[in-house]
């Protein structure tokens, strides 16, 4: 039976709770909700949807190529949105990463999110 290997960077922030950034198993790999916390900071800033998305996004690519894989290794996506009227600032970021062949995804409204957030995303990711 295959090992799950916890996946681990500095350069994304530390887990806040009991949960590791992501776990490998196999090809597979399972990153966490991130929010947007800057990674040697541990600040988040909520100064816009926009800038919240693109550090939680940041977060992402950091932890996915700790794992040596790429934003188009994502397959699956999750998004978590306190107010699904920032959808489409959201989707505007969140595109960027993607310019091509997106994975597969959805998006929630969620009644709160931890540290107050306005958005959490975790992806799944393939080699």
């Amino acid at each position: 039976m295959e090992q799950s290997k916890v996946i681990f960077s500095e350069k994304a922030p530390k887990p806040i709770g009991p949960y590791s950034q992501a776990i490998l198993h196999g090809d597979m790999l399972f990153v966490s909700g991130q929010v947007a916390y800057k990674p040697f900071t541990d600040e988040i800033d909520l100064s816009s949807i926009e800038n919240e998305t693109k550090q939680v996004m940041e977060n992402i690519k950091t932890i996915v190529e700790a794992a040596g894989m790429k934003m188009n290794n994502i397959v699956k996506s999750s998004i978590f949105l306190i107010d699904m009227n920032n959808f489409g600032k959201v989707n505007e970021v969140y595109g960027k990463y993607f310019p091509i062949n997106p994975p597969a995804r959805e998006t929630v409204q969620v009644s709160a999110l931890p540290k107050k957030v306005n958005v959490e995303i975790s992806v799944i990711a393939m080699k």
